[in-house]
């Protein structure tokens, strides 16, 4: 195996294990795909360092757990911003009607 590899295959287990990081943080961070942190965690790390596979492991099966959690919050936040920005647009909405009733009733 290309010592690259090997090398990263280390760091990446280490960062998962370290921040508790999903593979898509992972990806992210090191600038790789999802498919290749499954196969340096997977296979690579298992060949590479067995205990650190068994750590590594237990923390992405961990996050594969509470995924769904993390989904529902990410969609509550989502609709949230939204409603805010709603709110924003109607507040801005009614401040121009109001100048455009109090402009007619000076006209008058």
């Amino acid at each position: 195996m290309n010592d690259f590899i090997e090398e990263r295959t280390l760091t990446l287990a280490e960062y998962i294990i370290e921040n508790k990081a999903t593979v898509r943080a992972a990806a992210k961070k090191f600038g790789i795909s999802k498919s290749t942190v499954h196969k340096d965690i997977r296979e690579r790390l298992r060949a590479i360092n067995p205990a650190l596979f068994k750590s590594a492991s237990l923390v992405l099966e961990e996050n594969k757990k509470e995924r769904h959690l993390r989904g529902g919050m990410a969609t509550k936040a989502k609709y949230q911003r939204e409603k805010k920005a709603q709110r924003k647009n109607l507040c801005a909405l009614l401040y121009f009607v109001l100048i455009l009733i109090s402009c007619f009733s000076l006209s008058q």
